[in-house]
Parts: structure tokens; C-alpha cells; sequence
């Protein structure tokens, strides 16, 4: 099982971090050991004293893929949930001044955390999928997947050019605008829709 995540995929995002606007998809992968169960807290790690959430909307590969054109992408998932990628965003600062790579930064164990999935067929429209994050009862990130710059299906014929896609690949699709930092004993909520998906203590 692989992590394969895209960046810069919502505009308003995009100009929050001063980032500039990608003519593709930008992606980076986590390895296994970045997955942590929600069963278990976050801990905030010794390297860095600025660790961002990032929601993002999850998908779940079903099937081996190479090459996926995006009028056959959607039959390559069928779960969808809403996951967090944390970033330690004052490491990340520091390896792009440097042109160096960002896993230090992106990659680290336990930056990703998935929420519970959801069947697809259950929502009408995967190109307007609302989703919400809540920071100790307070809404700090809410989109829809209609903002999305590459959608869904475009994003998994991108990345299977690159990357053979398999039975358990998850695909992280991209955070919009609210990122923020997390502090030891917040409670971080996420919602696909007004179904709670994970609930997850920093420490």
C-alpha cells in the first residue's frame, strides 16, 4: 500500500501560502508508516514546533491500474472518506528555500491519518462532495470538491502515468483553504457531508 498525494489543488489554498499555480498536479507520496490509526492520538513530533492539518479527501484504489484514462477512472475506486495529511510546515519552509525534497516534512511517521469510508454510491456527485474539518468544535476548513483544480478521475489519470496504481493505494486529493496548526489536546473532527468520518486528540 502506497500514499500518493496531490498539492496545490485548490486556488484559494493555493494563495494562502503564497504558492504559485501549477500547470499540473503536484505529487509526493508517504510511505505505509506515515498511516496512523485513529485509534490512536497524534503526537506532535521533537523536530518541529509547527504542525499544520491539512483535510483532504480520500479515495481508495480497488483494482491494479497503469495508464487510466479519466473516462474510466471512476471504476478504479469505490470508498471515499476524508483523511488529514500533517505537515510540519516549519521544516517544509526550510527544505523549499534549500530546493530540497519535503518528505522530512510531508512524510514522517504518522503525518496521515484516513477517517472511516463511505461507500461512493452513496453521494449523488463526486465532483460535489462537501466536506468539513472541525478544530475543538469550531469549523476551520469547509469546500466541496467541485472547487478542486483537477477532479477526481483527472487526478487518477495523471498519477497512473506515473505510478502503477494498486488494491489499497490511497489517494489524498488535495486540502483547501483554513489550514492551520495543531496544539497538544485539540480535537480534530472531520465530515463528509454531516457524517462524522474520524475524530482524532493531538497530544
Amino acid at each position: 500500500m502506497k500514499i500518493l498525494c496531490v498539492g496545490r489543488n485548490y486556488v484559494e489554498h493555493i494563495e494562502e501560502l503564497n504558492n504559485e499555480r501549477p500547470s499540473e498536479p503536484v505529487l509526493f507520496l508517504k510511505p505505509d508508516t506515515a498511516l496512523l490509526s485513529t485509534e490512536f492520538p497524534f503526537v506532535i513530533p521533537e523536530f518541529s514546533s509547527e504542525i499544520h492539518y491539512e483535510a483532504e479527501v480520500v479515495i481508495k484504489i480497488n483494482k491494479v491500474g497503469k495508464y487510466i484514462e479519466s473516462k474510466f477512472a471512476h471504476k478504479y475506486y469505490d470508498q471515499v472518506s476524508l483523511g488529514i495529511d500533517f505537515t510540519a510546515r516549519d521544516l517544509q519552509s526550510k527544505l523549499k528555500e534549500k530546493g530540497l525534497p519535503w518528505e522530512k516534512a510531508k512524510a514522517f511517521d504518522n503525518s496521515a491519518i484516513v477517517g472511516s469510508f463511505i461507500g461512493k454510491d452513496q453521494f449523488s456527485d463526486m465532483n460535489d462532495i462537501h466536506f468539513s474539518m472541525k478544530q475543538n468544535g469550531v469549523v476551520v476548513q469547509k469546500a466541496s470538491t467541485a472547487q478542486m483544480i483537477w477532479k477526481i478521475d483527472e487526478l487518477i489519470a495523471d498519477i497512473s502515468k506515473y505510478f502503477t496504481l494498486k488494491t489499497g493505494d490511497l489517494i489524498f486529493t488535495g486540502t483547501p483553504v483554513g489550514v492551520g496548526k495543531v496544539n497538544p489536546n485539540d480535537l480534530l473532527e472531520g465530515y463528509l457531508f454531516e457524517q462524522k468520518v474520524f475524530e482524532l486528540e493531538v497530544k
